[in-house]
């Protein structure tokens, strides 16, 4: 994709979200999800669908203290 083609997409991307998201009574929330998915979809360079955020890991288990010499 040509820079010149990217900043279209982008800019085509930024107008919608703004339309959609600036008016809550005209746009459902599938409308929302849409917008923010091109807008992700527009920052990738290779045009690629933008991936998804990975869930983030459990937290590892706690080690019990344990007591200090003295």
């Amino acid at each position: 994709m040509t820079p010149e083609e990217q900043i279209a997409k982008m800019t085509k991307a930024i107008t919608q979200a703004i339309k959609v998201l600036s008016d809550p009574f005209a746009a459902t929330t599938k409308d929302h999800e849409k917008a923010i998915q091109a807008l992700k979809e527009s920052m990738q360079k290779d045009g690629a669908p933008a991936a998804v955020a990975p869930k983030p890991a459990p937290a590892a288990p706690a080690v019990p203290a344990t007591p200090a010499a003295t």
